[in-house]
């Protein structure tokens, strides 16, 4: 079955090249830290964020088990900051998967006031011709509340400045994920 993350990997592997500053938004369990790792390449920069304790040291152990680049910085703290930790314009990809730490507490899952400020500055951090991408799962906990307040937002952004692609998992049933791509034209 192909996955909502499969789906983001490949826009992934065709935006970051060598050298490049990536962001995952929302660290979990590492996957997709240890991908960006790879893409950026040791010129390259990689920050991932999560507000779990657990998620830094599953994420720790992958990269190291896999012998990821040295080219991270995984950082204890919601990703609402992340224009605390790189300058705007910078940023070539940036990617999210809402929810909760696959394994962990599911009383402990990405908010959506916290989720719409991080999309607000990721959209700022982008350099031109950057990629956001959003994984909304949608169904449980708090996943409808993110989905109601992300994507009106991300409707109201000006066309002229960016290209927001809402893809959907059309014949599946109870509430898929929802892919989004954002490009930054300016």
């Amino acid at each position: 079955m192909y996955q909502i993350t499969d789906w983001c990997r490949h826009f992934m592997e065709l935006q970051v090249q060598p050298g490049d500053c990536c962001i995952d938004a929302t660290m979990g369990n590492g996957h997709d830290t240890e991908l960006l790792c790879r893409l950026a390449g040791e010129r390259g920069r990689v920050l991932a964020f999560d507000i779990q304790p657990q998620a830094l040291l599953n994420t720790q152990k992958r990269l190291s088990e896999a012998g990821a680049p040295d080219n991270y910085r995984l950082i204890l703290d919601s990703h609402s900051h992340m224009e605390q930790y790189v300058d705007a314009g910078t940023v070539s990809c940036i990617t999210f998967n809402l929810g909760y730490l696959p394994g962990g507490d599911h009383a402990l899952a990405t908010r959506a006031d916290s989720s719409l400020a991080a999309v607000r500055q990721g959209l700022s951090l982008l350099k031109k011709d950057g990629l956001l991408l959003l994984c909304i799962y949608s169904g449980k906990d708090t996943g409808f509340e993110e989905q109601d307040r992300l994507l009106p937002f991300l409707k109201t952004l000006d066309s002229r400045d960016y290209l927001v692609i809402l893809s959907s998992y059309y014949n599946r049933p109870n509430h898929p994920p929802i892919p989004i791509l954002v490009r930054k034209l300016s």
